[in-house]
């Protein structure tokens, strides 16, 4: 039981913390011998299709459009798409207005896969990129993107996902923008050591001729499109230069809906993506995969659990063992902070030191809920929007 607690909580360290840890130190050493990419300033400009899928967004769409319009990226090497299926509000008609914008609308509402699929034969452009409705590009964030594709190897290309967060942020504003900066330092140095596992749907961009259609009821399309691009031995780039900006959940209640709906995305994803858990078809991309997104997605939240059923145990059997004792004290420790999060941010009461222990716990809790949502069938491959502030 001592070995089994140890095992557990050395893997739960490994996911949250080691792993950035050792890929800080690797891609360190690897600077010594490899030098990076260099990215040619006169290279020519690919042609390029934005493809934003948007559903009941008539509050922010106008901004949308006009935020994509400003891009600084040839006119005549840019096609701009915006795909509203089952839209009941004036998105449509908002966004008809607008002249060098191509819409695409029909009534039925059947996912944003679904969606994408209907768009993908009026692609034109050499590399596709996809954005969400709700989120704000920089203006070079296309040139940005595609300056990696100078580099054949690549197959896709994440930007960054900020987050907006002001000082009278609360729990679940705080933890979202700690969380993003955390995952883009990561992401970084997945890149570096060899390829990023994923990417937001907030901004990636992939080779069109590279796209290969994945399921209509997968659930984090963007995850999924990116990754069948890895498993054909291309490289998926990271550029924080080229980035997105929302704005936070709207509430606690608002982000965990939507990190459930991740997570069950993420277990249908790591059931579908066989080739990338295979260490003898790419031992590297493995080693990523596994240690950014199985682990988290899959099992570390469970052993969480594990952990602290087998700490009290092991005090109740062993209470001579202090060690054991402290363990279990900073754990309940840890889970009263972050019940106290949750209850003071219910008050409108900011206490920031305690968004973090509360964030983390219930992203382990979205975990393990979409998990189980998923294996019942219950989660739909539609987005059931989260309302934002």
């Amino acid at each position: 039981m001592i070995i089994l607690f140890w095992i557990c909580l050395f893997i739960i360290f490994y996911t949250f913390l080691g792993y950035g840890v050792l890929l800080y130190f690797i891609i360190r050493i690897k600077r010594l011998f490899k030098s990076p990419f260099i990215f040619k300033s006169d290279a020519p400009l690919p042609s390029v299709t934005l493809l934003i899928a948007a559903f009941n967004e008539e509050d922010l769409i106008k901004e949308k459009v006009e935020n994509c319009l400003a891009l600084d990226y040839p006119k005549e090497k840019i096609q701009i798409i915006f795909i509203t299926d089952g839209s009941s509000d004036r998105t449509p008609e908002f966004i008809a207005a607008f002249k060098y914008i191509e819409l695409l609308h029909e009534n039925v509402r059947a996912g944003k896969m679904a969606a994408i699929k209907r768009a993908i034969p009026h692609i034109k452009g050499e590399i596709t990129v996809f954005t969400d409705a709700n989120t704000f590009l920089n203006t070079l964030a296309i040139k940005e993107l595609v300056k990696h594709y100078q580099n054949h190897k690549v197959g896709a290309v994440a930007g960054e996902k900020r987050i907006m967060v002001d000082q009278e942020a609360d729990a679940s504003a705080a933890g979202e923008g700690f969380y993003w900066k955390y995952e883009s330092a990561l992401k970084k140095w997945d890149y570096e050591l060899y390829s990023n596992v994923g990417a937001a749907g907030e901004l990636f961009s992939i080779r069109t001729n590279l796209y290969q259609p994945v399921e209509s009821d997968t659930i984090i399309d963007d995850h999924m499109i990116a990754m069948r691009i890895a498993e054909k031995g291309y490289l998926i780039a990271y550029e924080p230069a080229a980035y997105a900006m929302e704005t936070a959940s709207a509430d606690s209640k608002e982000e965990l809906k939507r990190k459930v709906r991740i997570a069950a995305g993420g277990i249908q994803s790591i059931l579908r993506l066989k080739k990338s858990a295979n260490p003898f078809y790419n031992p590297i991309l493995t080693f990523q995969y596994i240690s950014h997104r199985v682990l988290r997605w899959a099992i570390t939240p469970w052993l969480m659990l594990l952990v602290l059923i087998l700490n009290i145990i092991i005090c109740i059997q062993n209470p001579n063992l202090w060690l054991y004792q402290l363990l279990l004290l900073g754990q309940i420790l840890f889970y009263m902070a972050s019940i106290s999060g949750y209850l003071l941010e219910s008050k409108k009461i900011k206490i920031k030191v305690l968004f973090i222990p509360f964030y983390f716990s219930m992203m382990n809790y979205a975990a393990m809920a979409g998990a189980i949502r998923y294996f019942k069938g219950k989660q739909s491959a539609a987005w059931e929007k989260s309302k934002r502030k």
